[in-house]
Formats: C-alpha cells, sequence, structure tokens
C-alpha cells in the first residue's frame, strides 16, 4: 500500500480521534444542565414537601412491671414465692395491626422554574384498620413479673410534615382523636421520618383489648411516595391520573395502566413471611426498602438521559460516516479532502448539541427529529457540492437517514439496546464486505483514483 494512502487512513483516524473533543464537551454540558434540573427538583420540594414514606400506623404499648428480685418462704403456707422490689422497670412492646386498608387518590402536578419542571402529587388517602392487644403483654423472659399499669400510643410515620394537607382526625372506637408530634425520643425513634402520636390511655390487664381505627391523609410530595406495610395483612390501592408510573419494592398484585392514568393494588399478608413482632418492624427505621410499595411519578422520556445515551454512539457515528466516505472515494475514484471528512464530521457532531437545546422546549421526538432533518440536510447539499452531483449526494442523506432512525430505535429500546446495536454493526459489516468483494486491494499502489482498480475474476 502507496504511503499517500496510508496517510490519508491516518488522518481520518486523527479526525476520529480530534472529533471526540467536542463530543466530550457536548457530554459534559448534557451532565451540567442534568445536574441543575435536579437542583430545581430539590429547590421546589423544599419549598413544597419531599419524597414522602408513610410508615404505619403501629400501636405502641408502654407498660412498667415489678420484677422480683429473690424468693421468700410464706409462713403459713410453706411455699417459696417470689419476693418483688420497689423499683420498677419501663418496657415497650410494638404491636402491628391485624389488618390495615388503605385507599389513596393522587393527583399529579408540574411545578415549573424556567425551563426546568418537577412533579409534585397531592395524595387523599384513607387508612382503616384494626388492632388487638393480648391480655399477657409481658414476654416469657419476664415470667413472675407483675404487670403495674400500661399505656397504649398510637404511632403513624411521614417523612416531611410540610407535606401534611390535613389536621387528620383520626376516629378511634368511636371517638375523634388528633395526631401529635411525639414528645418521646424512644417512641420517635421506632419509625422511619417524623413520628405522629395518639395517647390512647390505659389498657386494661388480663383481657383482650381491641382498637378500630379509620384516619383521613391528605399529603403533597415530591415524585415518589412509598408505603411501609406493617399490618399482618395489608390491603392497599392507589388510583392516579398520571400516566407513566413506575413500581418499586414490593410490586403490585395487579394493575392497569392507561391513557387516562393508573390503578395498583397490593395484597401483602405479612404474618404468613414473617413472624409476628418481625411484622411489627417493618416500620423500624433499618427496616429494608424492599419492604416498601413505592411508586415514583416518573418522566415520560428523560431528555438528558436519552441525550447522554445519544451522544455515546456519536464515535460510532463518525467511524461509520469516515467508513463510508473512504470506500466511496474507492469505489467512485473520487477523492475526498480531510477538511471535507472533518467538517461533514462536525455537522455530526452538532446534532447531539441540537438535540439537547431543543430537547428542552420540545417533545423529545419532535427535537430529534427537528436535529436529524436539520444535519442531514446540511450534509446532503454540502456532499452535493463533493460530490459534483445531486444522485450520490441523496444516497448518501439516505443512508444517514436510516442511520439516525436506527440510532432512535436504540435509545427507546433500552432493555433491546444491544440487541439492536449489535445487529446494525453486523449490517455495516456485511455491506463493507460486499461492497469490496472484487476489490483487489494490492493494487491500490497510491490513494488517487485513477489507480484504484478492480479484480476481474469472479466474487
Amino acid at each position: 500500500m502507496d504511503k499517500t494512502l496510508l496517510y490519508k487512513l491516518l488522518g481520518i483516524a486523527f479526525l476520529s480521534a480530534l472529533l471526540m473533543v467536542p463530543l466530550t464537551m457536548i457530554r459534559e454540558q448534557i451532565t451540567a444542565r442534568s445536574s441543575y434540573q435536579e437542583q430545581v427538583k430539590r429547590e421546589i420540594a423544599q419549598t413544597a414537601a419531599g419524597e414522602q414514606t408513610l410508615a404505619g400506623p403501629v400501636l405502641a404499648i408502654r407498660y412498667r412491671v415489678r420484677m422480683p428480685t429473690g424468693t421468700f418462704q410464706d409462713a403459713e403456707t410453706g411455699q417459696m414465692m417470689p419476693r418483688y422490689a420497689f423499683q420498677q422497670e419501663e418496657r415497650t412492646v410494638l404491636l402491628p395491626a391485624d389488618r390495615l386498608d388503605i385507599k389513596g387518590k393522587a393527583n399529579v402536578e408540574q411545578r415549573y422554574r424556567g425551563i426546568y419542571q418537577a412533579r409534585l402529587y397531592h395524595m387523599d388517602l384513607a387508612l382503616e384498620g384494626k388492632f388487638t392487644v393480648p391480655a399477657d403483654l409481658t414476654p416469657a423472659n419476664l415470667e413472675g413479673s407483675q404487670l403495674v399499669d400500661a399505656r397504649a400510643v398510637l404511632l403513624m410515620g411521614i417523612s416531611d410534615l410540610n407535606g401534611v394537607d390535613n389536621d387528620p382526625e383520626a376516629q378511634i372506637n368511636g371517638h375523634t382523636l388528633r395526631f401529635q408530634p411525639s414528645g418521646d425520643e424512644r417512641l420517635a425513634s421506632l419509625l422511619p421520618g417524623n413520628a405522629l402520636a395518639i395517647e390512647l390511655g390505659n389498657v386494661p390487664s388480663g383481657q383482650v383489648s381491641h382498637f378500630n381505627f379509620s384516619i383521613p391523609l391528605m399529603l403533597t410530595g415530591t415524585e415518589h411516595f412509598s408505603i411501609l406495610p406493617t399490618a399482618q395483612v395489608n390491603d392497599i390501592q392507589v388510583v392516579s391520573d398520571w400516566r407513566h408510573p413506575s413500581f418499586q419494592g414490593k410490586l403490585p398484585k395487579s394493575r392497569d395502566v392507561g391513557n387516562r392514568g393508573f390503578t395498583a393494588q397490593w395484597n401483602i399478608i405479612s404474618r404468613l413471611t414473617r413472624p409476628l413482632t418481625d411484622s411489627a418492624k417493618a416500620a423500624s427505621a433499618t427496616a429494608p426498602r424492599q419492604e416498601a410499595v413505592s411508586i415514583g411519578f416518573m418522566e415520560p422520556v428523560n431528555i438528558y438521559q436519552q441525550s447522554e445515551r445519544a451522544v455515546k454512539y456519536g464515535i460510532l457515528f463518525i467511524a461509520l460516516t469516515f467508513a463510508a466516505f473512504f470506500l466511496g472515494e474507492i469505489l467512485r475514484r473520487q477523492p475526498m479532502h480531510v477538511m471535507q471528512y472533518l467538517l461533514v464530521g462536525l455537522a455530526l457532531t452538532i446534532f447531539f448539541l441540537l438535540l439537547i437545546a431543543l430537547s428542552e422546549h420540545l417533545p423529545f421526538l419532535y427535537a430529534y427529529l427537528g436535529s436529524a432533518v436539520a444535519c442531514i440536510g446540511l450534509i446532503t447539499v454540502y456532499l452535493s457540492g463533493v460530490l459534483g452531483a445531486w444522485v450520490p449526494a441523496l444516497k448518501s442523506g439516505a443512508g444517514f437517514a436510516g442511520l439516525y432512525g436506527a440510532l432512535y430505535v436504540v435509545l427507546q429500546a433500552e432493555d433491546e439496546a444491544l440487541l439492536i446495536g449489535s445487529l446494525l454493526l453486523f449490517a455495516v459489516l456485511a455491506a463493507i464486505m460486499l461492497s469490496t468483494r472484487r476489490l483487489d486491494w494490492y493494487q491500490l499502489s497510491n490513494a488517487r483514483p485513477e489507480n484504484f482498480q478492480h479484480r476481474t475474476g469472479s466474487a
């Protein structure tokens, strides 16, 4: 191979590496815009409310016991009896509800700051359930102790109290009671977030007690809503007008997502999967997040993630284009200058900058279509002058249109991106091999097109 041809190949390789600089700068710009978008979300959350997690309700029983310090012999019966000290110990047992029914309706609104936005949801919740307090509260390891008294406290945890839009009046055994911030740090630490409490008074000893409750709750939050199911049996239903939910944690038993929004239902029977005490601990701050029912009110298209993924294919675009131009030089015997390679490569690079700029003001599909049409049109007109004819230029434009179309399919099919990309590369390699199957590379004595020869034999 002649040195001139070798220098041409080295020059093309150098240009490909050089164009990585503007591609990197565009990618950094996308990262900066995405970071500012997240900052706007945080600022809007601070003025309204952040992501909300609802834990509970659970029933905390605070009881005092007197512990035996020894034994003495009863003078009348002669039996050994436990001796109790005057010192008392206070303990807390956490009880889950027997059942918990939660019905929620979420309306989503979008708040804007300039061209950036965040999604707030307004969740209207109705919680109903029942607690059962056993007759004997003391655990087995406290056998022989004497129960002094016991008081019940209803606890519920909410991540951001700024998002509580009503003064929830709980109906408990027919009585209307209101929540107050828990003043007991020990009780507050039992739940994640900020603990709200209702004092329910003394619990009679030696008999089973029941607490039926109904709690209306209105919450505002940003983008994500979670529920930590703490009852033994949890039935949860959420409906919303948002068409793009993301379900995480425990997946819904059934869901229906359509143009008018979504409906999702969960049926979680904790008593079948873990002991009673572990079911109560599911509301603790250290509970694994997979215990939660989580709904994300997501963007239908994250323009920054899509644009960043598109830029990753930029060097592939440039390499395929330069390879096509080089083969065109050989097959059409019409040389192209290195500067012409560079200008076309810059046009390909500008596409990604146009994409992110337009997608901040237009739907992503329209932004992608506008950017692609602008760049394909520019390159086609330019090539018509370089090649001296419209027909090969239009053919090249059609090839670019197919390439941009394939990229859009890859961006939309995230799960199948590797498969589609692999098939695309295979198709390109097959096209190159088939178009050069008659080419005698040994006769390329120099880079001048009049010296590009073809083998006369069959393929």
